[in-house]
């Protein structure tokens, strides 16, 4: 059995018997888990463990743990900061930044592996350019260089973890105000001036990055479709202009920057159409059901390698994780970076 496009979630900490069914269909591929599905440690192993004894081939498991507002599980693992604390290290001192950049990527990846989580959305390579609220501090900086180099470091880290990175939100989400999970954004810019925002996803896909996330963002100077659903924007501006050869994974088809582009199949076979391999369907299993239903395509081989290409990589265990070097260093640096400066009293001072 191929893994098919659809990206679906579970009720909860353990699959339920309509879970299991979903998960057995051949048009679902890959499970993105959320908050609710994590209670402790050894529960997400062991659910993570059962997703993937499902079928063969084992289903991708994927979950969003970027770090600071966007981080999913949370007690018993590690605090990651946001990526706008690890630009203001970069501001600092571009070395230590840089490092930083590879130890958090890692940590991240690295922590994930060892539950036999497969992936995370990350990292987040939008400019920050001060009008994003649903962005904001998920952002590394406002620099395009800056973000490349930065988001580069987080690969590799990524990388030496065992875990394929996913660059978003394609072609950049950090200059409109509107939250697409609520609305659809508009950014009115032409191509030509969109060069800053595509600087890091150019630097990211010539060094081999594996999976590219697109955004609901309608740019109608581009073309009236969100470049989620739109094939100027994955075929011949990812593709071909960029050459990308990776996993395209659209964003949350069920959000509000999608739902005026017809129902839930229409907005499925628009971004199949366009050249995306993954569609996730979040926290609506009655668009799922509809979608299992009335969805007649045929599952692309090119676009099932793809998708098995981000499969999680053979990582150690939990105790063999917490015992390394790799561990330590990543745990000194978060501390320092996520400590309080210390305050310095001079003469005069009240």
């Amino acid at each position: 059995m191929t893994l098919g496009p659809l990206m679906v979630d579970v009720a909860g900490l353990e699959l339920t018997p309509e879970d299991r069914e979903v998960l057995r269909h051949p048009l679902v591929g890959s499970v993105i888990l959320f908050t609710r599905n994590y209670a402790d440690s050894a529960q997400l192993a062991h659910l993570v463990a059962d997703i993937h004894a499902v079928r063969q081939p084992a289903l991708i498991v994927a979950v969003d743990q970027e770090g600071g507002r966007v981080q999913r599980f949370r007690p018993g693992f590690a605090a990651l900061p946001a990526l706008r604390r690890i630009g203001h290290e970069f501001d600092v001192d571009p070395k230590a930044g840089i490092a930083f950049a590879r130890s958090m990527g890692w940590l991240m990846a690295a922590e994930l592996r060892a539950h036999g989580v497969d992936l995370s959305f990350a990292p987040c390579v939008d400019l920050d350019y001060g009008v994003s609220e649903v962005i904001g501090d998920r952002a590394f900086h406002s620099r395009p260089e800056v973000v490349a180099q930065l988001a580069l470091a987080y690969m590799a880290g990524m990388k030496d973890a065992g875990m394929a990175a996913t660059a978003k939100h394609f072609p950049g989400h950090g200059a409109v105000v509107a939250d697409s999970h609520k609305a659809l954004p508009v950014d009115r810019r032409a191509w030509n001036e969109l060069s800053d925002d595509l600087l890091p996803f150019r630097r990211l896909i010539a060094n081999g990055i594996p999976g590219v996330m697109v955004a609901h963002i309608q740019f109608p100077a581009v073309d009236p479709a969100p470049a989620s659903l739109s094939r100027r924007w994955v075929q011949n501006a990812l593709r071909e202009e960029l050459r990308f050869e990776g996993a395209v994974f659209t964003d949350d088809l069920s959000m509000g920057g999608a739902a005026e582009f017809g129902d839930i199949v229409a907005r499925a076979k628009a971004a199949l159409d366009a050249g995306c391999d993954v569609l996730p369907v979040c926290n609506d299993r009655t668009s799922v059901a509809k979608l299992l239903d009335e969805l007649d395509i045929e599952i692309e081989p090119a676009a099932h390698l793809r998708l098995v290409r981000m499969r999680g990589r053979p990582a150690p265990e939990r105790e063999a994780l917490y015992a390394g070097d790799a561990w330590r260093t990543s745990q000194d640096l978060l501390a320092r970076a996520t400590s309080a400066p210390k305050l310095k009293l001079t003469a005069g001072n009240a």
